[in-house]
């Protein structure tokens, strides 16, 4: 099991007030990469990773020096799929279909993030063009397991603790199914909440972007930076919803550690 903490408001809160120095953080991450990443396979390789985001640091630092005015993310490294145009980066869409064919401007997500002090962790596998042949992708859980599709790099990633936060895109169930099957949250807005242009689209009418967390007050400072006129929300204990869960047949047939 290659599980590993990355609890995104807490380390967002921590380098926003400078109370976790954004080098070392970034050090870890990359550390972390190093020993586990060859086997989870959640990124694109890319060689230069820790010096880009080192480079990357000191501009953000150099930008908001005061932490009074940093932004909700200031300092977050972030996977974004790889169907999303990224300045430095090259597309393929989990394709062997030459890179040039897929040219375009920066994903408005990436805008979003970067306008809220993100940075990028690198850009995360997909399933070919989202939907077709799965990648490389293993379930950090379990190395023998599939991350489920098509966003299997962003899930694994996050699950991993290799970043905290991370994007992807469901036409049909490819944000939630491998959130579900890695153990974290996924968040799928409602569509054109997360603006899709600089998207390779699988369904230009139905592909909607989103989110992957650690945990639900991850999910909700993700939402308040990245979905358009989002309320954040103060989690507290005693607003934990009752959930029920309803009886049938396939639940008669699960395993005990199934209802566990």
């Amino acid at each position: 099991m290659l599980i590993h903490p990355a609890p995104l408001a807490e380390t967002a809160e921590a380098l926003r007030s400078g109370d976790l120095d954004l080098h070392d953080y970034i050090d870890d991450l990359c550390d972390r990469m190093e020993a586990v990443e060859s086997q989870v396979q959640a990124f694109l390789p890319e060689p230069d990773r820790r010096r880009r985001l080192h480079d990357a640091a000191d501009d953000l630092l150099a930008d908001y020096p005061d932490p009074d005015d940093r932004p909700l993310l200031f300092g977050i490294p972030a996977g974004v799929k790889d169907i999303f145009h990224a300045d430095g980066f090259v597309t393929y869409a989990g394709s062997t279909v030459p890179p040039e064919r897929f040219a375009g401007e920066q994903a408005a997500v990436v805008d979003g993030l970067l306008a809220e002090g993100g940075l990028l962790a690198g850009k995360t596998v997909t399933t070919e063009f989202a939907f077709f042949e799965p990648g490389p992708t293993r379930n950090p859980h379990n190395l023998a397991h599939t991350p489920g599709g098509s966003s299997s790099g962003s899930a694994a990633a996050v699950a991993a603790g290799l970043c905290p936060l991370a994007i992807g895109t469901q036409t049909i169930g490819s944000v939630i199914r491998p959130a579900a099957f890695c153990g974290i949250v996924g968040f799928k807005p409602s569509y054109d909440r997360i603006a899709t242009p600089g998207t390779v689209y699988f369904s230009r009418t139905i592909d909607t972007v989103g989110l992957f967390t650690q945990d639900v007050a991850g999910m909700n400072l993700a939402a308040a930076a990245l979905c358009d006129e989002w309320e954040e929300v103060e989690l507290s204990e005693d607003d934990i919803p009752v959930i029920g869960v309803a009886d049938g047949p396939y639940l008669r047939q699960a395993s005990p550690d199934a209802l566990a």
